[in-house]
């Protein structure tokens, strides 16, 4: 299990324009993990378009932001497209980073055999270290962003 002070998994994942990005591409500033549990569900668009809205914030903060779930890479370009997303959606089709940072729900929705992503958000500092971590249990549950803000504020 990944704790704050613990460092942070590394990985490298296709986005959804099929290109790869590794955590290590932004090394130096700090990053914004959003794990989401799957494009096209209500609870994803609400949190990823409030993210969309509110990225201006973060990016003041030193932060980029990467938004990680299971899917596929041509779902996840749709759902960037149909949100106009303005930051990279990793396809973590292969369930390593979730099963790394431990966010993770097996048999989800019911769906036995199905492994999706927990909603889950961590702050990577510039140092490579988890600063920030929340997690739930619940997909219903979408993470304060206010929150997310005020523990970057902490690291500029």
């Amino acid at each position: 299990m990944v704790s704050v002070g613990d460092k942070a998994p590394g990985f490298t994942l296709v986005n959804h324009e099929m290109k790869s990005a590794s955590l290590d591409d932004y090394s130096g500033g700090n990053v914004v993990l959003a794990f989401y549990p799957g494009a096209f569900t209500g609870g994803c668009k609400i949190e990823l378009c409030s993210i969309r809205d509110g990225i201006a914030k973060l990016e003041d903060l030193d932060a980029v932001v990467l938004g990680i779930s299971v899917n596929d890479p041509f779902s996840n370009r749709a759902f960037h497209e149909d949100n106009v997303l303005n930051f990279q959606l990793l396809c973590d089709y292969n369930r390593e980073v979730v099963k790394s940072y431990d966010v993770y729900h097996e048999d989800f929705a019911g769906l036995k055999g199905y492994t999706a992503a927990k909603r889950s958000v961590f702050i990577v500092g510039n140092d490579g270290l988890v600063k920030y971590k929340w997690i739930t249990e619940n997909p219903g549950v979408l993470p304060d962003f206010d929150e997310v803000q005020n523990e970057l504020s902490k690291l500029t």
